[in-house]
């Protein structure tokens, strides 16, 4: 069954169009895409899952090429109308950097940083001095200091895209860290494809997103806010420092990279997630 492959967006899914066109009325069985990845919780919230309804996890729910690549054209998250295709200028600015050495900056379609944050992280960047990418939408490019976008141009130091296409990013063998909000697919994205992160969660789930990334499954550090939330300069200098060749950073690269294997192994054939879809078939058919 390995084939057969899910994306969270696709329409609805490649399972459903090679195989069931009713795979959501079933009703016998109950597929969520949390992901049947016990390398993750080690089983815990599966099982607790399992005790509570009749369930069965599948996933990590990021598209074939950058896992298994069994369905190279599975690409993206089929968004209709939304950019998705890489821009080839990013990609050949990353190309031309070395293994690991690209700091890549993010925070997700909806977060908006205040304008004295976007000054400290542009800041903080700079005082690395690492080679950076950093996604930014037109709508908050207004916020970055004056120059700092002429500057690392000039230098060739850094790039900044109003949009880039993230798994490209994150499966470059350049980019070398992940400043993100920990919004949850960014996290799972980073996650399976090798990627340590530096965490400054904003709302919702992604404080939460943070803990495990710093606390349970230590792939990441997350940036100490002050009791307004503001993260200085010094602080996230120092996480993106700590990542990218602090000792603990070292371990993180290690935990990530044990953590892709794992993604990968799920959603293979013979894989906990490939077995869960399978077993849910079968109660269809």
């Amino acid at each position: 069954m390995g084939r057969y492959r899910m994306s969270p967006f696709s329409s609805p899914s490649l399972i459903i169009e090679h195989r069931l066109e009713s795979f959501f009325t079933g009703g016998s069985s109950l597929i969520t895409s949390g992901g049947d990845y016990k390398g993750i919780d080690k089983g815990v919230v599966v099982k607790w899952m399992s005790d509570q309804w009749p369930v069965k996890n599948i996933g990590p729910m990021v598209p074939s090429k950058f896992l298994d690549n069994l369905l190279p054209e599975d690409k993206d998250y089929d968004l209709g109308d939304f950019k998705t295709e890489p821009d080839e200028s990013v990609l050949r600015w990353l190309a031309s950097k070395p293994a690991k050495s690209v700091v890549y900056v993010a925070f997700g379609t909806l977060a908006a940083l205040s304008e004295k944050q976007m000054k400290e992280t542009a800041m903080a960047i700079r005082q690395t001095g690492y080679n950076f990418l950093w996604s930014v939408r037109d709508s908050e490019r207004s916020k970055l200091p004056s120059g700092f976008v002429e500057e690392a141009l000039e230098k060739d130091y850094g790039l900044v895209a109003k949009w880039v296409s993230q798994l490209e990013v994150l499966s470059h063998d350049s980019t070398g860290c992940f400043v993100t909000h920990c919004g949850w697919n960014s996290t799972l994205e980073a996650l399976c494809l090798g990627v340590p992160l530096v965490g400054m969660p904003q709302w919702t789930d992604q404080p939460t997103n943070a803990k495990f990334i710093e606390d349970v499954w230590k792939i990441g550090v997350r940036g100490k806010a002050d009791e307004e939330g503001f993260v200085s300069k010094e602080e996230i200098a120092r996480c993106i420092v700590e990542v990218m060749e602090g000792e603990k950073g070292k371990e993180m690269r290690k935990n990530v990279e044990k953590l892709k294997v794992l993604a990968r192994d799920a959603i293979s054939e013979g894989g906990t997630s490939d077995k869960n879809i399978d077993e849910f078939v079968a109660l269809l058919t």
